[in-house]
């Protein structure tokens, strides 16, 4: 059916809960908007529950073939409200009482369904403006606290993201004009008898404005500004939402593109490469917990290209889901101990912390080893799995070099954690407050990586293996 709005209601329901949230916000008290947040929650608890009911449906194209109902839209559906819903609740204590805490909440809707809208997206035109949807409230979200640092970081953010844009835009023309149609079905049919060059000219234009929204190399200079510049929680889901939208965009577009006229393959696979080895290059000499975080998100960003890179097959795409999911619980974990600990701006004012919040540190160890990849954690799975697929799709070489990246990023996931299992006081006694609902979410992260990583067998086993095309 071509037109379906009950297809939709995940969608809907996000877009309801930004309105009504908005409206609530601008007829309360500034200093009692729990109402709005309240509702903002239900939205997301709404939309996952629609997503969940009709996963259990047939895949299926609406709006004539212009957006796809299928096993990742479904996936994207459910992590992405979920991952939403960790950062409203490791925000309770940060935005409680601001003038703009409902902007916060109506910022988040709006850049979850902006996330769904990418993952979905079927057509050229609505990639666009999915683009640009999952864009602006990212950048409202990196200024939120209207400081200096979080001006700064909406700045970089913005100007990026702009230029980047344009640049997405750019190769949507160049291939809507190579094929006459903006419809993947279209560009699959037409493409392969496009001029190379062109076409070479428009997948590099389009993989760069879908790199910015992954954090992905060259597209990642804003990240790790972001991610010290913005409130933690806005960082947790500048860092973590954009990338579900935009990886799984990504392999669904690319796909479209014969590799046999552009090896577009190959290009993912050094752009993998980069972003994996430079973001633990960076993250190396990192004293601030946040910026540590805003390098390793890059090159997990790497990581996961590599699914990308080997598209088409079964485990690969398998793979790509099950490992966004794993990291999305995993990264949100971690920013929720930063959350839970705003006075703890180094690694050594962490030093001693195992003695005072014994369960908030366990929960920083299982994250931070579970981005290295450490088993039982799910992040362990979702990269063994990627590892295999990359293997099995022929490139042996990029599987050695993520192995090597991994054994190297261990080094700075412990200069954060062994502080924090060390005796002694740390380098500046902090001021600390209780923030309860903070490390609350991060414990339930960490509880969850590991749940996930032990039940990945029955998980693997319902996650989709193809895309509707």
């Amino acid at each position: 059916m071509a037109m379906d709005p009950l297809a939709l209601a995940p969608e809907l329901l996000l877009l309801l809960g930004a309105v009504l949230t908005l409206l609530t916000g601008s007829y309360l008290p500034r200093k009692r908007q729990w109402p709005a947040r309240l509702i903002a929650a239900l939205a997301l608890v709404g939309s996952l529950a629609a997503a969940v009911v009709q996963a259990t449906g047939d895949d299926r194209m609406v709006y004539t073939h212009t957006y796809a109902v299928d096993g990742p839209t479904h996936t994207a559906r459910v992590l992405v409200p979920l991952a939403s819903l960790a950062v409203l609740a490791l925000s309770v204590e940060r935005t409680r009482g601001d003038r703009r805490e409902a902007e916060f909440s109506v910022l988040v809707l709006l850049g979850s369904l902006g996330g769904v809208l990418l993952a979905g997206a079927s057509d050229l035109l609505v990639l666009a403006v999915a683009y640009l949807l999952a864009s602006f409230p990212l950048y409202a979200l990196a200024g939120w606290a209207r400081d200096a640092r979080g001006a700064e970081a909406a700045l970089k953010t913005y100007l990026l993201g702009a230029l980047l844009g344009i640049t997405l835009l750019l190769g949507v023309t160049l291939l809507y004009g190579l094929a006459g149609a903006t419809d993947y079905a279209g560009l699959r049919d037409a493409l392969g008898d496009a001029p190379r060059a062109a076409l070479a000219v428009g997948v590099v234009a389009l993989l760069a404005g879908l790199l910015f929204k992954a954090g992905a190399v060259p597209g990642h200079f804003w990240v790790p500004d972001a991610a010290t510049g913005a409130t933690v929680p806005a960082a947790a889901f500048l860092t973590t939402v954009p990338k579900i939208g935009g990886l799984i965009a990504l392999a669904r577009v690319l796909l479209t593109v014969p590799d046999s006229v552009v090896d577009w393959r190959l290009l993912v696979a050094a752009v993998a490469t980069a972003g994996m080895t430079l973001g633990n290059l960076a993250a190396f000499g990192q004293r601030d917990p946040l910026r540590l975080l805003g390098y390793s998100t890059v090159s997990q960003a790497g990581y996961a290209l590599m699914a990308v890179a080997v598209a088409g097959r079964e485990d690969a795409l398998r793979g790509l889901l099950f490992y966004l999911a794993a990291y999305a619980l995993t990264n949100v974990g971690a920013f929720a101990v930063a959350a839970a600990l705003p006075a703890r701006t180094t690694l050594g004012a962490y030093r001693g912390l195992g003695r005072h919040r014994p369960w908030t540190t366990a929960a920083l160890a299982v994250c931070l080893l579970g981005l290295v990849g450490t088993p039982p954690t799910a992040v362990f799975v979702g990269k063994l799995t990627v590892f295999s697929a990359t293997w099995d799709g022929g490139l042996a070489w990029l599987v050695v070099v993520a192995a090597l990246n991994t054994v190297a990023s261990l080094f700075y996931y412990l200069r954060w954690l062994a502080p924090a299992l060390a005796p002694g006081p740390p380098e500046a006694a902090p001021v600390e407050e209780a923030r309860p609902w903070a490390s609350t979410t991060a414990v339930g992260a960490a509880a969850a990586t590991v749940a996930l990583g032990v039940a990945a067998g029955p998980v693997l086993a319902v996650l989709p293996d193809g895309l509707l095309r």
